[in-house]
């Protein structure tokens, strides 16, 4: 089929490429404008806008679609569908009517559970246990239109945010293909308002780790926020972010260390540390930064 492509971050370069290997004619690829990144803020583009032009697919970034003259050219482009994932941008219904047969698009989550920025951080941090994507009509709604097609996988205890990103990311790839192939056959199933959540975008502010929560709590926060923007907690006056954990046993008073391998008392149990970034450090596993910076038994985290 001839496809426009929206896409920005990361989780949306592998569904463009398997569109472009499954023999589709990618008409256009669409993403949002460069923006300063980096010590230096010198404008970056996009993932997605950079794997396009590895791929020698034309790309438009409009800052928004408010400029009739972006409309016209969407339209000009006599797309069948336009394939919508992680663009950024709340589309107005004159770019939802632009393509013949509408605009899909790939959400990580189940719906109508976890409509919005971040379904794939908030199913962890909820405690969900499942978790997949939906092929979805777009209608003028935030993830509000009927879903053609649904796939399934287990958040699996040991899952965060970046493995469950790129399991996502494969399963939407695949979902996508099959439901372009199989369009015709595809009946709308419209959504149930009965169990609609709003998966809100992550604040920074919301990262720091409260030792008096429950330690499941804990342990999903800290899964759930790896890598970005990184649970985090304080010693000594130094932030230190939490990547990678695990519920222990254990009781003590909240942000006390149990023992010598960085188990960590919370409200209720404990929460055992395998990963975590020192500021100004890269990331390591536990035992590797202990090496050279001890966290001995009865230190108290804040």
């Amino acid at each position: 089929m001839r496809l426009i492509f929206m896409g920005t971050p990361d989780f949306s370069v592998q569904i463009l490429g398997a569109l472009v290997d499954a023999g589709h004619e990618i008409a256009c690829v669409y993403s949002q404008p460069p923006r300063p990144s980096g010590r230096g803020k010198a404008a970056r583009k996009t993932p997605v806008h950079q794997r396009a032009e590895a791929l020698g697919l034309p790309v438009r970034t409009p800052l928004n679609f408010k400029d009739p003259s972006d409309v016209r050219e969407l339209k000009a482009l006599d797309a069948q569908i336009a394939v919508v994932v992680a663009y950024g941008l709340l589309l107005p219904q004159a770019v939802l009517d632009g393509p013949a047969r509408g605009c899909l698009n790939i959400h990580a989550s189940l719906l109508p559970r976890w409509r919005g920025a971040a379904p794939i951080q908030r199913a962890i941090m909820a405690g969900d246990t499942q978790t997949g994507v939906c092929i979805m009509q777009m209608d003028a709604g935030l993830d509000t239109g009927p879903v053609l097609l649904r796939r399934e996988t287990p958040i699996e205890p040991s899952d965060t945010a970046a493995s469950l990103h790129d399991r996502l990311a494969g399963l939407g790839a695949k979902a996508i293909c099959d439901a372009l192939a199989q369009l015709d056959t595809l009946t709308p199933q419209p959504q149930p308002e009965t169990g609609a959540t709003y998966a809100k975008k992550i604040d920074k502010a919301e990262a720091r780790i409260d030792w008096s929560a429950p330690a499941t709590t804990i342990d999903r926060h800290i899964r759930g926020l790896s890598p970005f923007p990184g649970a985090w907690s304080e010693l000594g006056g130094e932030r230190i972010k939490f990547l990678m954990s695990s519920v222990a046993a254990g009781q003590g008073a909240p942000g006390e260390t149990l023992d010598d391998a960085l188990t960590i008392a919370t409200g209720s149990g404990a929460v055992k540390i395998h990963r975590l970034q020192r500021a100004g450090k890269s990331a390591a596993d536990t035992q590797d930064v202990l090496r050279g910076f001890a966290m001995p038994k009865g230190i108290t985290l804040r």
